[in-house]
């Protein structure tokens, strides 16, 4: 494949993934960042999650720049479960309008629908009883439910709750994991922020904190950890949401972490956090970006700062 059959027509991607040049152009969404090593590129054809849209009967992706719907059937990107079941899923008998994100977890399909309509017709819930889903929700209502979707970290078996944040790859969400691993050895107690459902959180043994997920349930945009807390520590592994953590790092450079380990999904936030840092003692010793969201202009960025 020399070019993705969709790219241009769906909005789905700002970049042709399978375009030789591929690389080249989305490297070049960093050329003003500090980087010092090599990027982690995942493959594509392997995004366990995806968001599609849905009105007047219509479901697919929208069209770039507009509210059109592309009506998509496959797609080279996602894994062969989510294709397996896609085309079953666009048939439903769609009402209203809205989003439709289907994840592949460990052990099923889970399909989360939320819509701005609070109900769905009997139509809609007797095709998708139909659907091989392990669940399907609509706002907070269940429509179909034979399990509880989980995935995995280190080993540790998480429930999964419908649209949770999940990295889009199992392999990019490996290879963050293992370098924020190697990057915080030798540390003695590890605090993970924003730690989500745990990808960080079970193989660093860290204490997690954030409102939803495996840990201490803390806001830490309004209630980040403060100077005495973080005594207790001498790492801290952070992976906010495009937000940042403008107040966190407000608070570390007033504390004795030596170690900072910033996961970042928007390099702008990241540069604003980072500025803090610095100005605080920091030392940026670290800056990788990871290709997870391929094909789109999002980039993940490691980094890791110690004073």
């Amino acid at each position: 494949m020399k070019t993705c059959p969709f790219f241009g027509v769906c909005g789905g991607c700002k970049f042709d993934f399978a375009a030789a040049d591929y690389h080249d152009q989305k490297m070049a969404l960093l050329r003003d960042l500090p980087i010092t090593g090599d990027a982690v590129w995942t493959p594509a054809g392997l995004r366990r999650r995806a968001d599609f849209a849905f009105a007047d009967g219509r479901f697919g992706f929208y069209a770039p720049h507009s509210k059109d719907i592309v009506p998509v059937r496959t797609c080279p990107n996602l894994v062969p479960e989510i294709n397996n079941i896609l085309p079953a899923v666009a048939a439903l008998p769609w009402t209203a309008s809205g989003a439709c994100l289907i994840t592949s977890c460990d052990n099923g399909i889970d399909i989360a629908i939320s819509s701005n309509v609070p109900y769905f017709t009997a139509e809609f819930r007797d095709a998708a009883m139909k659907i091989p889903a392990i669940r399907i929700t609509w706002n907070d209502r269940t429509i179909r439910q034979t399990g509880a979707p989980q995935v995995n970290f280190s080993g540790r078996a998480v429930a999964y709750p419908p649209a949770a944040f999940l990295q889009p790859t199992v392999a990019s969400a490996d290879a963050l994991r293992n370098m924020v691993v190697a990057a915080a050895s030798g540390a003695h107690h590890v605090a993970d922020l924003f730690c989500g459902l745990g990808n960080f959180t079970f193989a660093l043994n860290a204490d997690g904190f954030d409102i939803v997920g495996t840990g201490v349930k803390r806001d830490l945009f309004t209630h980040p950890l403060t100077v005495g807390m973080l005594r207790a520590y001498d790492c801290v592994v952070m992976d906010p949401p495009r937000a940042g953590a403008l107040a966190q790092c407000k608070e570390l450079v007033k504390s004795t972490t030596s170690r900072v380990i910033y996961v970042s999904c928007n390099p702008q936030t990241f540069m604003r956090d980072a500025r803090v840092l610095t100005a605080g003692g920091y030392k940026i010793q670290q800056l990788i970006p990871v290709d997870q969201f391929v094909g789109s202009d999002h980039w993940e960025l490691f980094a890791v700062f110690e004073k």
